[in-house]
């Protein structure tokens, strides 16, 4: 097993119900895929470097996870239709 972070970025339009939705449904494909989600830090909303789909701010959430190495390119797939999420960025931590 290999340890990874997911960056997510989602848009501050949504109301904190459908934040946090987004939030366990990143979760949930991680479990999904095989992999265990170890800690996720909630960094709250911040500025933008630059303006994406109109907007400067939005909310950033960090989720360590455990998982093959299979499942980083299925993730990837999902975050990439899913609504609410503007970026994310999965990376293999260092031992």
């Amino acid at each position: 097993m290999n340890k990874y972070e997911l960056a997510l970025v989602v848009s501050a339009k949504l109301e904190d119900e459908a934040r946090d939705a987004v939030v366990e449904k990143a979760k949930d494909y991680i479990a999904r895929f095989g992999g265990t989600v170890t800690n996720v830090d909630d960094w709250g909303k911040k500025k933008l470097a630059y303006e994406i789909q109109k907007m400067k701010e939005a909310y950033y959430y960090f989720i360590q996870f455990d998982a093959e190495t299979t499942t980083p390119p299925q993730l990837e797939q999902e975050m990439r239709i899913m609504d609410g999420v503007i970026r994310y960025l999965i990376v293999k931590q260092e031992a």
